[in-house]
């Protein structure tokens, strides 16, 4: 017979069972997220009544799932990955449970949590309507780099806000493509997230704009034609051969192989610029801002983000709830530099403690306070020099975007690679852009 004691903690052990809640998170295989995942143990130690069930794909693999998975209302996942260009998207089609609710309902959760410790560029890209629809995970902007070895060879002098036209001049003086070694790299493969971010911003800081308030675009304007005739002309000159085959990636082991002057990118890159076991120019990288152009200095670095968010359909609410405040926290950021060993591999560029931290600043000292303004300062609410009836720096936050975007990114790598003239570039772009107008319902 078994004894009373032994039947007591069968009987709790069911009834933790019966109370136990299961969460499924989809997630980006991306290395901080891998990392996130490693870590669930942690998270099970603060909360063993909840159990964690994971999805984790390739970002374009992930965002088509998600997207049905929450369009249709299918509740698959309680907890979702997603960017700063879904996010406004999908809070105003009731995809996402509002935070804020979740917030006040937790007051325990909210003061550790400490929302305002949210870099406030970061939180206001994900906040609708006075709500708050997804808490940062990491987030970036976008910094000039540049190799001082060559620099001092070329005898010039990189400021710490410089324009695209000191930009062009630097890369006159530093371009030798007899030994290798370019001017600039830039993003010239297609695509929305590729050659298009880079872009963009160019053409935001001549002046430029996808639309105005009527949303009538102006892709064919005389601040889009010289924001094109800019970049394409720069890559020409003195950027590497086969530019519209390089993105993020390719310009970034182009960069930590010495081969380029300087390179106009997301910030995420400055700690890879940095990592000895994959960088040759460790000594020798320097840091600015992206540069500004003729027009306005707005719009002249991007924002973007990857958040956790809840989907309307989980039925986990609380439990997810849980989670991303435990994965989005101070103390997260210090449990991940516990684990790695080092402060420079924290998630980067969503709290303003992690940057007063003297830890953080010890480790990522030389490019932390401008990857903190440049992300501070990015205002997806004001990124261009005339107003517009969308919100984001680097694209258009409307569903239309992802394929739009594309397809001028297309364009422009036609005028790259000589196959057409900036002429036709512009024109193509404007018409793809007056077909979503009207057939998307935006113009009046």
């Amino acid at each position: 017979m078994k004894s009373l004691a032994a039947l007591l903690t069968a009987a709790l052990a069911l009834g933790n069972a019966q109370a136990a809640s299961t969460i499924t998170i989809a997630t980006v295989n991306n290395p901080d997220m891998v990392t996130m995942q490693k870590l669930t143990p942690e998270f099970n130690k603060l909360y063993p009544d909840i159990n964690v069930k994971w999805v984790v794909l390739p970002e374009n693999e992930l965002r088509q799932k998600i997207t049905l998975d929450v369009a249709s209302g299918a509740g698959s996942f309680d907890v979702a990955t997603v960017g700063a260009y879904e996010v406004p998207i999908w809070a105003k089609n009731g995809w996402l449970d509002p935070l804020t609710p979740a917030f006040a309902k937790n007051p325990d959760i909210a003061k550790s949590y400490n929302v305002n410790d949210i870099i406030p560029g970061v939180r206001n890209a994900l906040t609708i309507g006075g709500q708050l629809y997804a808490v940062p995970f990491y987030a970036e902007s976008s910094m000039t780099y540049y190799n001082k070895d060559l620099f001092k060879k070329a005898g010039v002098t990189m400021p710490v806000n410089p324009t695209w036209t000191q930009i062009e001049g630097f890369a006159a003086k530093v371009n030798d493509p007899k030994n290798g070694v370019y001017g600039i790299c830039l993003r010239g493969l297609p695509g929305w997230g590729e050659n298009m971010a880079v872009f963009s911003t160019v053409a935001n800081t001549f002046g430029g704009r996808w639309y105005d308030n009527d949303w009538k675009p102006q892709l064919d304007s005389s601040a889009w034609k010289n924001a094109m005739t800019f970049y394409v002309n720069l890559i020409k000159k003195y950027g590497p051969p086969g530019a519209t085959s390089n993105g993020f990636t390719e310009n970034l082991t182009l960069m930590s192989q010495g081969k380029c002057g300087m390179w106009v990118d997301a910030t995420v890159a400055a700690g890879l610029l940095s990592d000895p076991s994959s960088s040759k120019i460790v000594n020798s990288v320097g840091f600015a801002n992206a540069p500004t152009g003729p027009g306005t200095p707005r719009g002249n670095h991007w924002y973007w983000s990857w958040n956790l968010a809840i989907p309307k359909s989980s039925k986990q609410e609380d439990a997810a709830f849980k989670f991303i405040t435990w994965a989005t926290s101070k103390d997260y950021i210090a449990l991940v530099a516990k684990t790695k060993g080092t402060w420079a591999a924290v998630p980067p560029g969503t709290r303003t403690s992690t940057y007063s931290n003297p830890q953080y600043k010890k480790a990522a000292g030389a490019f932390s306070s401008l990857v903190q303004k440049a992300i501070s300062s990015a205002d997806v609410t004001k990124a261009t020099k005339d107003p517009v009836p969308y919100t984001g720096i680097q694209y258009v936050a409307i569903p239309e975007f992802q394929a739009l975007g594309t397809q001028v990114g297309q364009y422009l790598a036609g005028a790259i690679s000589g196959q057409t003239t900036i002429d036709q570039a512009l024109s193509q772009a404007q018409a793809a852009a007056q077909k979503v107008a009207k057939e998307g319902g935006y113009q009046k």
